[in-house]
């Protein structure tokens, strides 16, 4: 059954990566720009990074009454890092070293893939106090 799942997998890849070849045109006029998809980016995270750092505080705050203790590298603690870590070096490269375009769209992709991760990923995948798979 695994076998069957991952060939369609693969066949729906191929076929949207097909599709993708032939109505590129197409497909790229539905889309705004590079540069205006740089600035949307830059202010999502903008917004998105102060809001994850207070998660992760107030998180801190309600496991020190909880548990007692404010961090206990449990997976979703250490992923929830993690992610705030790849989104503070997405700002950093783009106020100190001037980053633009593609730099910080594959910074801005990692993250995204962390915040998946930490909210999905960790909860099926890993053990600990925020598992539940």
């Amino acid at each position: 059954m695994k076998l069957v799942s991952w060939i369609a997998a693969v066949g729906i890849f191929a076929l949207f990566w097909y599709v993708g070849t032939l109505y590129h045109e197409r497909l790229a006029a539905l889309f705004p720009g590079l540069r205006i998809l740089d600035d949307l980016s830059y202010k999502m995270v903008m917004v998105g990074f102060p809001l994850l750092t207070l998660g992760i505080v107030t998180g801190a705050a309600w496991a020190n009454y909880a548990w007692g203790t404010y961090w206990s590298w449990d997976p979703k603690e250490t992923w929830s890092l993690i992610t705030w870590l790849i989104y503070a070096a997405f700002l950093h490269a783009r106020f100190t070293a001037g980053w633009r375009g593609k730099s910080t769209a594959v910074l801005s992709v990692i993250g995204f893939a962390a915040v998946l991760f930490t909210y999905i990923g960790v909860n099926f995948v890993l053990s600990g106090l925020h598992s539940y798979g």
